[in-house]
């Protein structure tokens, strides 16, 4: 690591242990919805009456509902019946999902572009996982999509941090070697923090672990493969990975022999889910 790197990851580590890292809190409409949600007396027109307030989001949701990702027989109209369709669970997931977004913003120009870069990324993986979870495992679609659209949510505090320290903003490489060392376990400190259920909360810090371990499939597999999969016949080092050899390729059951067919056959299903995903 650079001298820099070092620095700046030494003071961030150092501000965490005194709790005096900002942390990005969830937009106030995710924590009312999850609220919400989270009641076992609520009920669809209430679910409704509320997320109704924010049109943005109401339109994003109608039309996730069109989309193949839930493929409905009749096309939606209005969010009750989009809710109905969803359900309470995967309509509060992806509420919190889709408000993230607006998080991955900033006032200065790098930053910015490296938010929304890393937002694009999260939705990529989102789509993938999503896929991925329904066609080989048991695991919940709707938890699959919120585990892709934060395993880099460590990021953000990173990208703020720099966006205040003009040496960090104009040295790239440093900032890469921070976000690289940092963001897998601030993620996972940030979605305990929020209260996300355990199996979220491990995403961020192990789904670049190789050597990742399960009983059966999780949503860290689900991550890994996504991101493998996303740098397959690239020059990054982690489209040279053996996949075959992965225990996450094995437990979603992914044939190495036969990957290429299984992923070009789901590579539709994918592209349909993550341009349902975008505004």
């Amino acid at each position: 690591m650079t001298n820099l790197a070092v620095q700046v990851k030494n003071d961030i580590v150092a501000q965490i242990k005194n709790d005096e890292l900002v942390l990005p809190t969830l937009p106030e409409i995710a924590l009312r919805v999850r609220e919400v949600a989270e009641d076992t007396n609520t009920t669809i027109p209430q679910l409704t009456q509320m997320i109704s307030q924010d049109p943005a989001l109401t339109a994003r949701i109608i039309k996730v509902t069109n989309s193949p990702l839930i493929r409905t027989s009749s096309p939606v109209m209005d969010l009750g019946t989009a809710i109905s369709r969803l359900g309470i669970d995967f309509t509060s997931n992806l509420c919190i999902g889709l408000a993230m977004e607006q998080m991955f913003q900033a006032t200065h120009d790098i930053i910015d572009k490296r938010m929304r870069a890393c937002w694009s990324r999260a939705m990529e993986i989102a789509a993938s996982a999503q896929v991925l979870a329904r066609h080989f495992t048991k695991l919940q679609p709707d938890q699959a999509l919120l585990a892709g659209l934060v395993h880099q949510i460590g990021m953000l505090p990173i990208l703020a941090y720099a966006e205040n320290h003009e040496d960090l903003l104009q040295d790239s490489l440093s900032l890469d070697l921070v976000i690289e060392k940092l963001h897998p376990s601030l993620g996972s400190y940030i979605l305990r923090s929020w209260e996300f259920m355990p199996q979220l909360v491990t995403v961020p810090k192990e789904y670049l672990n190789l050597n990742h371990s399960a009983d059966q499939a999780d949503y860290v597999d689900l991550v890994q493969v996504a991101t493998l999969q996303s740098y397959a016949g690239s020059d990054h080092p982690l489209g040279k990975v053996r996949r075959s050899e992965l225990g996450s390729f094995r437990r979603l059951g992914l044939d190495a022999d036969d990957e290429v067919t299984q992923w070009e056959e789901l590579s539709e299903e994918v592209s349909a889910t993550e341009s349902a995903l975008r505004p």
